[in-house]
């Protein structure tokens, strides 16, 4: 199983994250491109650890809206899109070489991530920029989802993930942000369901419903108060229960 997290989405003097600290647990890093977060000179330092720890780099692709953090929703033209998506890719390949590592996989961020899982032209429009960039690279995708078909029919490695630290909907989708209780911040809570789903395959939806899921990746997100925790919560559970974790891409 992969342990992934969101990463390099400071700006400037605003810090988002303890990268350093979670880099030390996690198998697989979504490190921001620019477009929702992210600088150059903190994207260069976040990817410089992730080499340094051997941890798999993945581009976090997202709308370009900086002051909504990508959580935005945006209608954004299908050729507008795939250029973008291959520029984020670009750009955070370049820092990734200059730093000792490579780019593994492509996930979306945000609006865009919830967005596409469902299809539609936003969906065709980011897997043609991956596409376009390097049909090699595998999307990293909401489990269930239909774009992880859609990635798969069009050449694309699909790879699913499950969310830790999110609240999930009957029908598998993730509970908005906006409603109570849809972001979970209880390490122990948190490790213990993920060790329920690696075990059964199963997720407890809001509702105390069983959702059967299958995925290779498990998310938590770097800008929760309680990420670092949970990663490390996570990480004592398995080993103690012999989960084995590594990035589903390969050692970076």
């Amino acid at each position: 199983m992969d342990l992934n997290c969101d990463m390099g989405e400071g700006f400037g003097a605003w810090k988002m994250g303890d990268d350093a600290a979670m880099l030390a647990v996690v198998t697989s890093a979504n490190i921001a491109c620019g477009f929702h977060a992210g600088d150059p000179a903190g994207l260069l330092d976040t990817l410089r650890l992730a080499a340094a720890r051997g941890v798999a780099v993945g581009a976090h692709v997202g709308y370009h809206d900086l002051a909504g953090f990508g959580r935005r929703q945006m209608d954004v033209a299908p050729r507008d899109l795939t250029a973008e998506t291959i520029y984020q890719i670009g750009a955070l390949s370049a820092l990734a070489q200059a730093a000792g590592t490579r780019v593994a996989y492509v996930k979306p961020h945000g609006a865009l991530y919830n967005t596409i899982a469902w299809g539609g032209p936003q969906a065709e429009a980011v897997i043609a920029g991956i596409r376009a960039v390097d049909p090699g690279l595998p999307l990293l995708a909401l489990a269930g989802a239909p774009v992880l078909a859609m990635a798969e029919r069009a050449g694309l490695r699909p790879v699913a993930e499950i969310f830790a630290d999110r609240a999930y909907l009957p029908d598998g989708r993730l509970m908005p942000r906006d409603r109570p209780g849809a972001v979970l911040h209880d390490p122990d809570q948190i490790a213990a369901r993920m060790l329920r789903f690696v075990e059964t395959g199963q997720i407890a939806a809001e509702d105390g419903s069983a959702l059967r899921l299958q995925g290779d990746s498990i998310c938590l997100h770097g800008d929760s108060p309680a990420a670092v925790a949970a990663a490390q919560a996570i990480r004592r559970l398995f080993d103690a229960h012999g989960v084995a974790l590594a990035p589903f891409a390969g050692a970076a």
